[in-house]
C-alpha cells in the first residue's frame, strides 16, 4: 500500500492534473480545435487564410476597415458605386482572392461564406440548427430583445409581441409618422423662406424624426419620457461602437471614463423603463383602459399569456425582458429607418426623374390631404423605390449564425464550432443575381414585386427571411 502523508505530495498529486487539463483545454482552443476544424473545410473545397493563431484575421479585418472609413472619407456620390469593397471590405476581399466557396476566421472561429440563395434560404429556415452567435458582452448592454433569442424562448416572446405589429394596429398609428414629418418639413421650410435658398444637413433631422416616431408609437403619454431613454440608448451604441474592435475580455471590470459612462447610461435605462411599466402595470391592474401604443399592446398581450397559463408568470415575459423588448424597438427601426430615409433622399435627388414620378404618385393618390395607410400601401412606385434603396443599401450588410453540432447545409458539411456568414451586401450586388447592373439604381426591378425580381429566390433579404424577419417586416411595411 501507498501511503502519502507529505502536504505537499498531496497538492501536487492535485494540482498537478489540474494544471495539465487546463493547459490541454488552452492548447485544443488556441490550436488543435481550430486547425481541425480548418482542415474539414479545406476537404470540402473550401478556401481561405492559413489559421494564425488566436487573432485569425482580425488584425487583417481591422485594417481594412479603418482604409476603408479612410477611402469613404474622399468619395463623392456623384456616380453610382460598387459600395461594398469599402463598407464591407475583407469579406468582399475574401470572396474576390478565394471565391464565393470560401470562409475567413474570427479569432478562433471560423466562418464560412455562404452565397448560395438556397442555402440562404435553409439556414433561415433551420433555426435550431442555425442560431444567433453569443453576443459581445458590451452590445447586451444595448439589451437582448426578441432579435437575439433563440428556440423556445424566441417563440415565447414572438407570440407574445406579434399583436404590437399586426397591421391594423399599425395602420393606427400612420397619423402619428404623419405629424412627426410634417413637424420636420415645416422646420425646413421656414429654413428656406428665412433664407431664400439654404442647404441643409438631413441627416440629423431624419434620426430626430425616426426617434420621434418611435418614441411615440412605442410610449404614447409616455412620449417624453421615452424619448429621453431613445437618447441615451443612442449615446451607449456610439460608446458601444467605439470599443467595438478593442474588446478584451474582462477589460469591462476597469473603472475607465468611458465604461463608468457606460454603466451609469445603463442604470439610468433600466430605472426609467421600470417607471414607465410599473405605471402601466398598476394601471392595468386597475381596470383602466391601456394605450394603444406598443408598450401598452404588448404589456396587454403579456399579461393575457400569463392569465391564458392560470397565472403563471413564467408563460409571460419578466419584467426585465419587457424592457429590453423596448430597447429592441428602437434599435431595431432608429438607426436603419434614418438610412433608409438618407440614402432614398440622396438617390432621389441624383435620379429626378424617378422623383418626378414619385411626386406626380403621390399627389395623385392624396392630393391635398394628409397621407393614411389605406393610401400608402397604394404607392407601387414609392415601394419600388424603397425596395431598390434596400437592396443597394440594406440595414446590415450581413447576418452571422453559429453551428453548435453537425449540420449538413446543401453539399456541405458543416462541423460543430463554425459560423455561417451570409454578406447580404454581396448577394444585393451579385452580378450572377441581378445582371450587369446590379449596382445600379434601377427601381424597376419591383415593378411585379420581390418574388418576380428574385425569380422566386432568397436573394433579396435587408430584414433577414423567414420566421425571424416577419416582425421587422411588418414595422417597414407600417413605416412606408
Amino acid at each position: 500500500m501507498i501511503r502519502i502523508s507529505s502536504p505537499t505530495a498531496i497538492c501536487f498529486i492535485i494540482v498537478v492534473p489540474l494544471v495539465l487539463l487546463w493547459a490541454w483545454k488552452l492548447l485544443n482552443w488556441l490550436w488543435l480545435r481550430p486547425k481541425r476544424l480548418e482542415k474539414l473545410l479545406r476537404a470540402q473545397g473550401l478556401q481561405g487564410n492559413k489559421y494564425r493563431v488566436l487573432v485569425g484575421d482580425s488584425m487583417e479585418m481591422i485594417n481594412m476597415i479603418k482604409e476603408g472609413a479612410k477611402s469613404q472619407q474622399h468619395n463623392t456620390l456623384s456616380n453610382d458605386k460598387d459600395v461594398a469593397p469599402h463598407v464591407f471590405s475583407f469579406i468582399h476581399h475574401t470572396v474576390q482572392k478565394f471565391g464565393k466557396n470560401s470562409f475567413v476566421w474570427e479569432g478562433t472561429t471560423p466562418k464560412v461564406i455562404i452565397t448560395n440563395p438556397d442555402q440562404i434560404k435553409e439556414v433561415f429556415n433551420k433555426i435550431n440548427d442555425f442560431e444567433k452567435p453569443t453576443l459581445n458582452p458590451l452590445v447586451k448592454l444595448l439589451g437582448n430583445g426578441l432579435a437575439n433569442y433563440d428556440s423556445e424562448k424566441w417563440q415565447k416572446h414572438r407570440k407574445i409581441i406579434n399583436p404590437a405589429f399586426h397591421f391594423e394596429k399599425l395602420k393606427v398609428m400612420s397619423s402619428t409618422m404623419f405629424e412627426s414629418c410634417d413637424k420636420m418639413v415645416r422646420k425646413w421650410d421656414a429654413m428656406l423662406a428665412s433664407e431664400g435658398k439654404c442647404e441643409i444637413d438631413v441627416w440629423p433631422f431624419l434620426q430626430n424624426l425616426t426617434c420621434d416616431i418611435i418614441s411615440k408609437t412605442a410610449f404614447g403619454s409616455s412620449y417624453e419620457e421615452g424619448k429621453r431613454i431613445f437618447d441615451l440608448l443612442r449615446e451607449q451604441a456610439g460608446l458601444i461602437m467605439k470599443l467595438r474592435n478593442v474588446y478584451i475580455p474582462g477589460w469591462w471590470l476597469i473603472p475607465t471614463a468611458t465604461h463608468k459612462r457606460m454603466k451609469e447610461i445603463e442604470k439610468d435605462i433600466k430605472a426609467s423603463l421600470e417607471f414607465i411599466i410599473n405605471k402601466r402595470e398598476k394601471a392595468m391592474k386597475v381596470g383602466k383602459v391601456m394605450n394603444k401604443d406598443l408598450l401598452g399592446i404588448l404589456l396587454e398581450s403579456n399579461h393575457r399569456e400569463i392569465q391564458e397559463h392560470g397565472n403563471n408568470k413564467a408563460a409571460g415575459m419578466t419584467s426585465q425582458e419587457v424592457m429590453e423588448e423596448c430597447n429592441a424597438f428602437y434599435l431595431a427601426g432608429q438607426e436603419t429607418t434614418s438610412v433608409l430615409l438618407v440614402w432614398t433622399m440622396i438617390l432621389l435627388g441624383r435620379y429626378p426623374d424617378w422623383q418626378a414620378r414619385a411626386r406626380e404618385e403621390v399627389l395623385q393618390v392624396f392630393g391635398d390631404q394628409n397621407p393614411d395607410s389605406e393610401g400608402l400601401s397604394r404607392l407601387k412606385i414609392m415601394t419600388m423605390i424603397l425596395y431598390e434603396v434596400l437592396r443597394l443599401y440594406p440595414p446590415t450588410v450581413y447576418f452571422n449564425r453559429a453551428v453548435h453540432k453537425d449540420v449538413k447545409l446543401g453539399n456541405l458539411s458543416l462541423p460543430a464550432g463554425t459560423q455561417v456568414s451570409l454578406p447580404i451586401l454581396l448577394i444585393h450586388h451579385d452580378r450572377d443575381i441581378w445582371g450587369d447592373d446590379a449596382t445600379e439604381f434601377k427601381p424597376e426591378r419591383f415593378s411585379e414585386g420581390v418574388a418576380k425580381a428574385t425569380k422566386g429566390q432568397v436573394s433579396f433579404f435587408p430584414f433577414g427571411w423567414g420566421p425571424r424577419a416577419y416582425k421587422r417586416l411588418r414595422e417597414f411595411q407600417g413605416s412606408h
